[in-house]
């Protein structure tokens, strides 16, 4: 890699890291106003089939039930949300906002009554799905050889699109696990037929 790319890609991964890690201080920030507040932020989570919280599907992914919860989604929000970041940040904004959705989607659809859904595990999902499977669609090389690693990492983690644990929404798991995999197509088949196109007007 060139003196010049190297230069470019810095800002980039400091920008990643301003934005994302800025997120997961607003989770912070929010748990500790929930804490304050005696819990009052849990009610903002999504409660299955109700129509007036469909609203909420856009900010359940910040809100925690409790400092385990969010700890334990604080640091695979950080590490994936960075790396997917680093293919651009519009690829990012797509990503999260489609994994959002669709996770949000599926807990409220899928859930049982009277479950609140909330946290970023859903967003997590989704950016583990994205990374694992763009490569299939851009059949880029290093983005097969990055999805390697990070299934190495982090692949276990899928089990949890499974209902396995009680009080942990699969469905949420679930959802988010399709919005990435759903991103990674809106992204990335395009180009690959694109470049197919040009692959076959330039050849003899």
């Amino acid at each position: 890699m060139s003196e010049k790319s190297t230069q470019g890609k810095r800002p980039l991964l400091v920008q990643a890291l301003i934005v994302v890690g800025g997120l997961v201080v607003l989770m912070w920030g929010l748990e500790l106003l929930d804490q304050l507040t005696l819990n009052s932020l849990d009610s903002f989570g999504i409660e299955p089939r109700q129509a007036s919280d469909l609203p909420n599907i856009l900010w359940a992914p910040l809100l925690h039930f409790g400092w385990a919860h969010l700890a334990s989604n604080s640091i695979p929000f950080l590490v994936l949300g960075v790396v997917t970041y680093l293919s651009g940040p519009a690829k990012w904004v797509v990503t999260t906002v489609v994994s959002t959705i669709v996770s949000g989607l599926f807990a409220w659809l899928l859930a049982p009554v009277g479950a609140i859904t909330a946290g970023a595990s859903g967003v997590i999902f989704g950016y583990l799905t994205y990374l694992l499977v763009r490569g299939i669609f851009s059949r880029r090389i290093g983005q097969i050889l990055l999805a390697v690693v990070v299934f190495a990492i982090y692949g276990s983690v899928l089990l949890g699109v499974f209902p396995t644990q009680v009080g942990v929404s699969w469905q949420a798991h679930l959802g988010g696990a399709v919005g990435g995999v759903l991103a990674a197509w809106l992204l990335h088949s395009r180009n690959r037929g694109r470049a197919g196109r040009k692959q076959q007007q330039t050849s003899y």
